[in-house]
């Protein structure tokens, strides 16, 4: 092989390597432009790595999730109480997304308090 191909060849490799470097750096995924499989994944990925030992404000899983696929909210004694639903499961290709392919995110005045099948429950729980 001669010394020009190889020499092309690593420069090639190189500037490969510092693009893709740069891209998985400083590109950040915006869930509002991903396909809505890809979301999914995203979604049940970046939940399932939530920690109940930290204070999460919805204001930080709307910037990391986007808009939710479904909310409801209730106000009980002064205190708000907001469920936030986010597809992470393929059920039905109908092109409507309902609570059964979502998680469910419960907040208590802005902070995440309980996330999963018993989040709903305990939301449903609250009579106004």
């Amino acid at each position: 092989m001669s010394k020009k191909v190889v020499k092309y060849s690593l420069i090639g490799f190189g500037l490969y390597a510092v693009l893709a470097a740069g891209v998985l750096t400083f590109y950040e995924d915006n869930p509002d432009q991903m396909r809505w499989d890809d979301r999914q994944a995203y979604n049940k990925k970046y939940i399932n790595e939530l920690s109940i030992d930290e204070p999460i404000f919805k204001e930080r899983i709307i910037q990391s999730l986007g808009s939710p696929d479904i909310t409801e909210a209730k106000i009980l004694n002064g205190e708000t109480f907001q469920v936030m639903f986010y597809r992470t499961k393929h059920e039905k290709s109908d092109g409507i997304t309902t609570k059964d392919e979502c998680t469910p995110l419960l907040f208590k005045d802005g902070k995440l308090i309980a996330w999963g099948i018993s989040a709903f429950e305990q939301f449903d729980a609250i009579r106004i």
